[in-house]
């Protein structure tokens, strides 16, 4: 028997600076519509992307997207499934039990037009929740952060930060594969461990080390020809003290800075003039007529064991979301934060699974 209502998560109250999961965000019941608007399709929900740059969605401020409103449903990238099509919809392109990803919010089931839904295509080899991932925004920003701005070199050195993260994790292994000396800084001796011995990081910095400074001087001696930042503040500021001359500075993220009120700049700033540094900003959306020819790249990749994915998946449902959020922000994730909102085994009779 279908279900009548479902629930979602709303954007109830502005962070000041903190997310608090019960304020920021409500849980709330809606309504499935008993019929569908020609152009509409009815996705429901199985996977939940959660994502660092959801924090900036949540401020009134200039920015690549607008702001989520009081009272919407969160914003979010989700992987699911068709339930119902309007009768407007091809069938070709779209049909109820077809695997699609969407950006349907933080809710169980989300009415979508066209636009706002993709129909997977898998290559072979790969996994349909690599669409989280790898050949997702988290891989594809990756690539074009390294393709498009790093422009990596044989033999030089690397450093990414928030290494043991959802990007951080894609961007170290594209950079080796591009021939990098490849540094990572992550929190923790275990995540730092992980991206030795599994991803296949040249060396890592724990900057939960009260020596963590002095571990990137001893493995910069030449220092640092790309940086790709995720974290801001300062391992920013180190990262700039050990630039080389004429570096890529790929500005990905500030993670550390997000949840603060009063945001720092870094204070080696001037190395950017002496150095002849180039620090340029991004957005992957910037490259979306490119996503085809990178995904290609990444799942070749992947299929070559030259890329491995990690992710760390929140069970317990859409209600998770809001603290999985904050974990995210404090570093409790390594490799792509997903919260699960219903299990493959629910998805439909005699569909293909994931």
């Amino acid at each position: 028997m279908s279900p009548t209502s479902y629930k979602q998560v709303v954007y109830a109250e502005r962070p000041e600076p903190t997310i608090i999961p019960n304020k920021t965000f409500n849980v709330k019941t809606a309504s499935l519509p008993t019929s569908l608007k020609p152009n509409e399709i009815l996705v429901r929900a199985h996977y939940l992307s959660l994502d660092a740059a959801m924090r900036s969605w949540l401020t009134a401020k200039r920015s690549y997207v607008a702001p989520v409103e009081i009272g919407d449903v969160m914003r979010g990238s989700t992987i699911g499934q068709i339930h119902a099509v309007g009768t407007a919809i091809d069938t070709n392109k779209f049909k109820k039990g077809d695997w699609v990803v969407s950006m349907s919010g933080w809710a169980e089931y989300a009415v979508l037009t066209e636009k706002l839904v993709e129909r997977l295509d898998v290559p072979e080899g790969c996994s349909p929740l690599d669409f989280m991932s790898v050949l997702g925004i988290t891989g594809l920003t990756a690539y074009f952060g390294l393709e498009e701005i790093g422009h990596v070199k044989p033999g030089e050195t690397v450093v990414v930060s928030g290494a043991a993260g959802a990007t951080g994790s894609m961007a170290g292994q594209i950079a080796k594969i591009k021939g990098g000396r490849v540094i990572g800084i992550a929190g923790g001796k275990e995540k730092c461990d992980f991206l030795v011995s599994e991803l296949g990081f040249d060396a890592a910095v724990d900057y939960k080390s009260p020596t963590w400074r002095q571990q990137l001087r001893e493995l910069t001696p030449k220092y640092i020809d790309v940086y790709f930042d995720n974290v801001g503040g300062e391992i920013l500021d180190a990262c700039l003290a050990r630039a080389a001359r004429d570096s890529r500075f790929v500005m990905c993220g500030g993670i550390s800075q997000y949840n603060t009120a009063t945001p720092k700049g870094p204070t080696n700033i001037l190395n950017v003039i002496s150095q002849r540094i180039t620090i340029k900003g991004f957005i992957v959306f910037d490259f979306a007529k490119k996503y085809n020819a990178g995904r290609k790249d990444l799942a070749k990749w992947l299929v070559e064991g030259k890329l491995k994915r990690k992710e760390h998946i929140v069970k317990g449902g859409i209600e998770q979301a809001p603290a999985a959020l904050v974990d995210l922000y404090a570093g409790g994730n390594t490799g792509k934060m997903l919260v699960e909102i219903a299990p493959m085994s629910d998805a439909l009779p005699g569909s293909s699974k994931l």
